[in-house]
């Protein structure tokens, strides 16, 4: 087995030899745009300790030897090199990188999913995540990769949500599907009917994109109880999915209204009646 190797130490010694040597060559804002370069070039240089450059070291390695070298890497607190990140990621989904999301370790668990991305080959691994008692964080990550595919989530996603687990996260994946299904309309419809969570489940409504939802919409933003965050939710999902609501609204002494005026330091006087 290779050892490991902290590439970006040693990037970061040449960095600072360079910056000694040329300390009038950059403003502090051209310095942020050139060191990500310099990384990258510093991937196809030759390094002595490794007997090439580090893309190389790791291009060189089978898909379970990367898989390896990453979990050492955060077992010995050593730097994950980007460059070990990207070749693994470049290979897709493979066996040695889907048996890292059985792992329960936040930092291992956290990179395999986003090295694994929307792969449908990890979605499996990815249910089993979103139904065990890791921290929200990774669930919400694991998420993300999951409404990148929806549609092949799709059927395990209203499985979970009639099992009753995590149904928001369920209503947030089928949210982001492209084929037309009326049980996810439905379900979408009725969480927003029955629901607390209005502004949220109106934007599911929105990403989904369902112009039957207009009418429903329209009606609930009619309403003299709804606050200001849910009105401008519900007036956004209006205008997504293809309608217009321009009815002036006095939020004026809505709390949530006055919390968001006096963050943006704006004249009370401009926001007495207001259609946004």
């Amino acid at each position: 087995m290779k050892k490991l190797i902290d590439f970006d130490g040693l990037f970061d010694e040449k960095l600072a030899e360079y910056i000694r040597r040329n300390p009038e060559k950059y403003s502090e804002k051209q310095w942020e745009n050139v060191i990500p370069r310099l990384y990258k070039q510093f991937g196809d240089t030759y390094v002595a300790v490794a007997g090439t450059t580090p893309k190389q070291y790791y291009a060189d390695m089978t898909d379970e030897e990367l898989c390896s070298t990453l979990v050492r890497h955060i077992e010995q607190g050593v730097p994950v090199p980007d460059f070990l990140c990207r070749e693994i990621e470049a290979r897709g989904s493979s066996d040695a990188l889907i048996g890292l999301l059985d792992r329960r370790e936040e930092e291992i668990l956290t990179l395999a999913v986003n090295l694994a991305g929307s792969d449908e080959r990890a979605f499996s691994a990815y249910f089993e995540i979103l139904a065990s008692d890791v921290n929200e964080d990774i669930k919400e990550t694991v998420c993300e990769q999951l409404k990148g595919g929806a549609d092949a989530a799709k059927e395990r996603a209203l499985t979970m949500y009639a099992r009753g687990v995590e149904q928001e996260l369920m209503l947030e994946i089928v949210s982001r599907c492209r084929q037309r299904d009326d049980r996810v309309y439905d379900l979408l419809l009725e969480a927003f009917l029955t629901g607390d969570e209005v502004p949220m489940h109106a934007s599911y409504l929105a990403a989904y994109g369902d112009e039957r939802a207009l009418p429903v919409l329209l009606s609930y933003i009619e309403r003299d109880d709804i606050n200001y965050l849910e009105f401008r939710e519900l007036k956004y999902a209006i205008e997504a999915l293809g309608g217009e609501y321009t009815t002036p609204r006095d939020f004026t002494s809505d709390p949530y209204y006055q919390e968001i005026l006096e963050q943006s330091r704006m004249p009370v006087e401009d926001g007495k009646k207001t259609d946004a």
